[in-house]
């Protein structure tokens, strides 16, 4: 391996964080909302509202329901729109917020929903209001579950990354479908898929000591 495919791959690494990282904290900055909304207009929510959340129920369905590798297709003009390209490891960044933002929400959701009834009430009890109740207890009871979540979503968005690179998204996935598979080398292939395994394994070992932490915090607490 040379100097030149070293620096090649270095620069992959480089891209597929870019793209992952960026992503997933855009995807939360939309998601994260969106799961408090779909939360809080829930039949159990804080302010039950069946219109809004059957609205954004069904965006979010129907945006899950679409595979990415379509999905990535579809959005080229819109990608092209926003970023002045439609390849490239910036403008991946584009269909990977569209597709991760709908499964963030519901991963708020759920972990929102996990959290103790009585713990609400109580807050209720003592004068909180909606926003005071989804800061300062909903969000706190349900770090554990939401900082699992970020791990989930951060490497199933490693995934999508990798996959793009069959539409000349960059990063690894793109180096191993130009180098992997258009020109036979299986050494550069392999490479891509270790150093992608790697990355993986990091985030989530990343993911797991603080979600562990908090949990031990929360119970030390309670």
């Amino acid at each position: 391996m040379n100097e030149q495919v070293i620096k090649m791959l270095l620069e992959g690494i480089k891209d597929t964080l870019y793209m992952t990282l960026g992503s997933v904290i855009i995807g939360y900055i939309i998601g994260l909302p969106l799961g408090i909304l779909l939360y809080v207009t829930g039949k159990a929510g804080l302010n039950p509202n069946r219109f809004i959340y059957r609205v954004v129920d069904f965006i979010c369905n129907i945006i899950r329901s679409i595979p990415f590798l379509i999905l990535l297709i579809l959005l080229i003009p819109f990608t092209r729109m926003i970023v002045g390209k439609s390849y490239g490891s910036t403008a991946t960044i584009v269909p990977l917020v569209i597709c991760s933002a709908p499964y963030i929400a519901r991963v708020v959701e759920a972990a929102l929903n996990e959290v103790d009834t009585g713990v609400i009430e109580a807050a209720k009890a003592m004068g909180a209001n909606s926003f005071q109740i989804v800061v300062k207890v909903l969000l706190v009871e349900a770090r554990t579950s939401l900082i699992s979540g970020f791990t989930i979503t951060t490497g199933i968005l490693l995934g999508y990354s990798a996959m793009s690179g069959t539409v000349g998204g960059g990063g690894l996935g793109d180096i191993a479908v130009r180098y992997g598979y258009y020109r036979w080398q299986t050494d550069i292939m392999i490479i891509t898929v270790v150093l992608l395994i790697v990355i993986f394994q990091i985030i989530q070992m990343i993911g797991t000591r603080i979600a562990t932490g908090l949990d031990r915090r929360k119970r030390k607490g309670n």
